[in-house]
């Protein structure tokens, strides 16, 4: 125990150090980190993808199977990776920018700019992807990361935070700037949440339930939440019956182990008669378990009960509970319910409903018309994102570069004095 708190006391300390220099890095320094970040990514390949084989076999069958699904990397997601850093540099510097400025009567000049926010804890758990993009996120806000990966994909982390780190030295950056915590152990976990306050200014927690209810219970730093994923479709009754099938197939089965994924189907009882049998039948016939109320249920043999807890549940997994409400009142009253505030969608032709239900569904993303898988910082055009929060302070929706600042005031005066 005490050799993991040295290690991360010398972890914590070497970052706020290391936070003092990237606060004032130059835009094109931290670009060319991140690009020569990518560059090494694409020349790493072999070797994440081999340790990324080694976590797989290590997990064995103890991880569920959309925990595989995220802890798994190929080609294609090491690119993405890649692309996602050298879009993270393409993107805007938030650090400097003026956010608003203004005169007072008595001559000062007030403004109010955009800061790095400093060391940023991350703790998440099966994406390994989320190494990269949580460290180039941080590097261009001009902050310091300690990332602490789940020990399942511990070895995947580490080539690509060694990825990170050439980067880094490249550019003439402390190589401190992006640092992954080395030891599986949990108690790693318990030091960040409460014994490194002068070390972490904010943490920021991606995983189940057991982690997110740990970090809100043990954490002595502002968070910043990423709860679960219970996102609603809801099939209007002026919906097109062609565009409710493609949504909702997508919403629910493109990847059911993501946060985003459709986790519960809502249809107005007055289009029921025409949308409901077509849908569901597309959903079993895409291999997806359906649980349904009553009038679902008789849409289909093949349909099972749901109970009360359905309607809470993220399944990350391909299942997805059906009922039919009354209207859109019901509709938004079941998400109010139910929800988890994290992305909900509507499905009409109905502007005047599209917009009563953007406007009272109290999410972090609400659609009209487009699939929940929509939920994802990169289709928002942020590069990258840390993960989707559900807070209402500091950041809500995705969290990219801008969400990872803070500001301060600048005044500028000429002898003022106050009465």
């Amino acid at each position: 125990m005490n050799n993991v708190a040295d290690l991360m006391q010398g972890i914590g300390r070497a970052a706020r150090l290391a936070a003092k220099q990237l606060a004032f890095a130059s835009s094109e320094q931290k670009n060319r980190a991140l690009l020569a970040a990518a560059s090494a990514l694409r020349d790493s390949r072999a070797d994440v993808l081999t340790a990324n084989d080694a976590d797989i076999r290590e997990s064995g069958e103890g991880l569920s199977a959309a925990l595989r699904d995220r802890l798994r990397l190929d080609d294609a997601r090491v690119e993405a990776m890649a692309r996602g850093l050298a879009e993270i540099a393409a993107a805007r510097d938030p650090i400097g920018a003026r956010l608003a400025e203004w005169s007072r009567p008595n001559g000062m000049q007030i403004q109010r700019v955009c800061v790095p926010l400093g060391v940023i804890g991350i703790i998440y758990e099966s994406r390994p992807n989320v190494t990269a993009d949580a460290g180039g996120l941080c590097l261009k806000s001009g902050n310091a990361v300690i990332l602490r990966a789940g020990s399942e994909s511990l070895r995947s982390s580490a080539a690509i935070h060694r990825c990170l780190q050439q980067g880094l030295v490249a550019a003439g950056l402390p190589p401190a700037g992006i640092q992954l915590v080395p030891t599986p152990d949990r108690a790693a976990v318990g030091h960040m949440l409460s014994d490194m306050a002068d070390s972490i200014d904010v943490i920021v927690p991606r995983g189940g339930k057991s982690l997110i209810s740990r970090v809100q219970k043990e954490a002595r730093v502002p968070v910043i939440g990423h709860l679960e994923g219970v996102c609603h479709v809801y099939v209007h009754r002026d919906a097109d019956l062609s565009m409710s099938k493609r949504i909702v197939l997508n919403a629910k089965m493109r990847r059911t182990g993501v946060c985003g994924s459709a986790e519960t189907l809502l249809i107005d009882r007055a289009c029921a008669p025409t949308h409901l049998a077509p849908l569901v039948q597309s959903l079993l016939a895409a291999g997806c378990e359906v649980r349904g109320d009553e009038m679902s249920a008789r849409a289909d043999a093949r349909v099972k009960p749901a109970n009360e807890q359905d309607w809470y549940k993220e399944y990350l997994d391909a299942i997805i509970a059906v009922r039919v409400v009354d209207d859109l009142d019901a509709a938004i009253a079941h998400i109010g319910q139910y929800g988890s505030q994290h992305t909900d969608c509507i499905i009409t032709e109905d502007a005047a409903a599209a917009e009563r239900f953007l406007s009272q569904v109290d999410s972090a993303i609400v659609l009209h018309n487009a699939s929940t898988q929509f939920a994802d910082g990169a289709e928002f055009g942020m590069g990258a994102e840390i993960g989707i929060s559900t807070d209402k302070f500091h950041a809500r929706g995705p969290v990219g570069v801008e969400q990872l600042t803070s500001y301060k005031y600048l005044v500028r005066g000429a002898g003022q004095i106050r009465d």
